[in-house]
């Protein structure tokens, strides 16, 4: 077993550290990719491409096919271009049961379904790193919703999603001991004290809002991706797991010893019946729950402290282990909903598994004995098929809706497209390098749309200009729409990216929000006008009540400010146009900058430090005139009887344009 690791890692180190080109590398683009790939100005792209950002924390926006960039979305990392854990609105979003978290690792997507087909609402991101899952709004592209997920450790697996977003479905990555439970225990007690959860997150289907339902105690060990049955295998979830072994130590040794590890399939409508039935076991915990509000502008912080757990031993009807060869990653089901594909990262070969013989099999238990308690069905009871010889380290598999199964392969570095009818190998396309995840849009739903197929890779030597010891991570767009892949385009990405998730664009756009109605700003500092613009003194904490439009904010004078103050910049943006944000920045201060939407109300803190002349400007491009769109703050020392004033152009003669107090 060592020696076939040790093969495994040399060839992984020759692939990665030399770069080999395969060998049709060179006729691998067609003459016409480039008129295939170009989206003439003017002119939008068929799809919206949502990338997960991994160590950035964010998720990022492509256009398909031109590669374009259109967007990078804040969510777990603060990100100054936007404001976002900057402003005192947006600071609340990054809490946690550890207090303010600025960075996360941000590995999976998953964009919410109704009758499993992509219905444009949300797309949901997970935190890797402090478990988190967040709710994304597509009616602005902004993060609305944030929580913590007590009793995990590392939040690989996660967000997976039901047929109709009933759930949002969460895996530890990393087995620990129980929040409520003591975590001062001995490494080597792992088998006695770790345990795993999976959580299910409810999502309210009008406005989205989440709620940890409960969560499903299971044996210590590591789970990976999953994926929501349909069809027939409607109300069943699909996850995969490593480290059966239970090793806590060197584990890509000690994790890789068995021939097989398992896909655990939970049946998640019995589940949800024990719950209904009160059978959950009430768990004293403490977990962060954030939301952002479109009306008030501005994010809470709640701290929950409790989560009902059911412990699986104790209901052998919910969760059922089938093996899988060998430490599996990827876990996928086809669009029928009958095919279960298990990608073990050190297999030479994908296993099939069908949910009509899963039923079978745990209607006549016929199980190989159990594990932790759980029953294992018989790896030959569950299985389809084999795929065979389909190429070297297997991880991802997305589906065409035409029959057909398009998996990654980490070693080979390559696509490799077969058929679920048959388990033939159909085509197989090099990438360049060492793919992880791929997209196709839809592919993971009842409808794809399989036109196009982008690749993820980990590694991008010899594909563009050297930036030093570091090259961009790559993403690579094939034409599947016909037998035979084709090569269109390569682009750099965001890195690192992980799994990603499409749609056509009209799906996405239909529900675009361009301003936010000044009517409805219910914002606590809200400005409605410039005759309302004010500085209002409460002991040593001043607020700036300001507006902004092209090209001024008011005041845009103001004196009086001592050291020792906290200063609130309110600024509300008066623009009621279409992509007419404005920024706000004054020099010194330790904190970002503002980015302020039409119709918005956004705040910065500003604390100074020294006595003088501060200036501040609009730091988003907005007209011509922009450069001029700035003002002063004078600073006295503390205890100075400066008055406090402020103003609007006290250089004009017209008496309607002085503010002073």
């Amino acid at each position: 077993m060592k020696t076939n690791i040790l093969l495994f890692l040399s060839v992984t180190l020759m692939l990665g550290i030399f770069g080999c080109k395969p060998r049709n590398a060179q006729d691998s683009v067609s003459g016409d990719a480039a008129s295939r790939v170009y989206v003439p100005p003017g002119q939008y792209d068929e799809v919206y491409n949502f990338v997960s950002g991994g160590f950035s924390g964010q998720v990022s926006v492509y256009g398909v096919p031109s590669g374009r960039l259109l967007r990078v979305i804040p969510v777990f990392s603060v990100d100054p271009e936007k404001g976002w854990g900057y402003s005192e609105e947006t600071k609340p979003m990054l809490k946690t049961s550890h207090g303010f978290v600025p960075w996360d690792d941000q590995h999976h997507l998953a964009l919410s379904q109704t009758n499993g087909e992509i219905d444009g609402r949300w797309i949901f991101a997970n935190a890797n790193n402090t478990p988190r899952v967040a709710r994304v709004d597509l009616k602005t592209f902004r993060t609305s919703e944030i929580i913590e997920i007590p009793n995990s450790a590392g939040n690989h697996s996660s967000p997976f999603i039901t047929e109709n977003t009933e759930y949002v479905v969460a895996g530890t990555r990393f087995s620990v001991p129980l929040d409520s439970e003591n975590g001062d225990v001995p490494i080597k007690s792992y088998q006695k004290n770790f345990k795993g959860t999976i959580s299910f997150i409810s999502v309210a289907p009008e406005h989205g809002d989440m709620k940890i339902a409960f969560q499903l105690l299971l044996p210590g060990m590591n789970f990976d991706l999953s994926h929501s049955g349909k069809g027939p295998s409607s109300g069943w979830f699909f996850f995969s797991c490593y480290n059966a072994e239970q090793a806590y130590s060197l584990l890509e040794v000690n994790a890789s010893k068995r021939d097989k590890d398992y896909i655990l399939a939970v049946n998640w409508k019995k589940a949800e019946e024990y719950i209904k039935q009160g059978k959950g076991e009430k768990q004293k915990v403490q977990y962060a729950h954030n939301k952002y509000s479109d009306e008030t502008h501005t994010a809470t912080s709640t701290i929950e402290t409790e989560v009902p757990v059911i412990d699986v031993a104790k209901y052998p009807d919910i969760v059922y282990m089938i093996p899988c060869p060998k430490s599996p990653h990827g876990c996928d089901v086809d669009p029928s909903g009958e095919y279960i594909v298990g990608s073990g990262k050190l297999a030479a070969l994908i296993p099939v598994f069908s949910f009509s013989k899963i039923k079978t099999a745990i209607e006549n238990k016929d199980y190989d004995g159990e594990y932790g308690g759980i029953p294992v069905l018989k790896y030959e009871s569950a299985l389809h098929g084999e795929v065979q010889k389909p190429g070297l380290g297997p991880l991802h598999t997305e589906f065409d809706g035409k029959g057909n199964g398009y998996t990654t392969f980490f070693i080979s570095s390559e696509i490799v497209k077969w058929s679920l009818k048959d388990l033939t190998v159909l085509d197989r396309q090099p990438t360049f390098y060492s793919p992880g995840h791929l997209m196709i849009p839809g592919g993971d739903t009842k409808k794809p749309y399989g036109k196009y197929l982008v690749a993820y890779n980990k590694i991008t030597k010899d594909r563009y200009l050297p930036t030093g010891p570091e090259l961009a991570q790559s993403a690579q767009l094939f034409d599947i729409s016909g037998d035979k892949m084709k090569l269109l385009a390569d682009y750099p990405s965001i890195g690192e990216p992980h799994y990603a998730q499409g749609a056509p664009a009209d799906v996405i756009s239909k529900n675009s929000l361009k301003v936010f109605r000044l009517d409805d700003n219910k914002h606590p500092y809200v400005t409605l006008g410039e005759k309302n613009s004010k500085v209002v003194r409460e002991g040593n904490v001043v607020h700036v009540y300001m507006t902004a439009i092209r090209s001024h904010f008011s005041p845009d004078n103001i004196e009086g400010i001592k050291l020792g103050d906290e200063v609130y910049f309110h600024v509300t943006n008066l623009e009621q146009d279409w992509d007419v944000p404005h920024g706000f920045g004054i020099k010194g201060n330790n904190n970002g900058e503002l980015l302020i939407m039409p119709g918005e109300t956004q705040t910065l803190k500003w604390v100074p430090d020294r006595v003088g002349i501060a200036p501040f400007y609009c730091t988003d491009f907005c007209s011509a005139l922009h450069q001029e769109m700035s003002g002063y703050v004078r600073v006295s020392p503390k205890g100075s009887s400066a008055p406090l004033l402020f103003s609007l152009g006290q250089n004009s003669t017209s008496p309607d344009s002085l503010l002073a107090k």
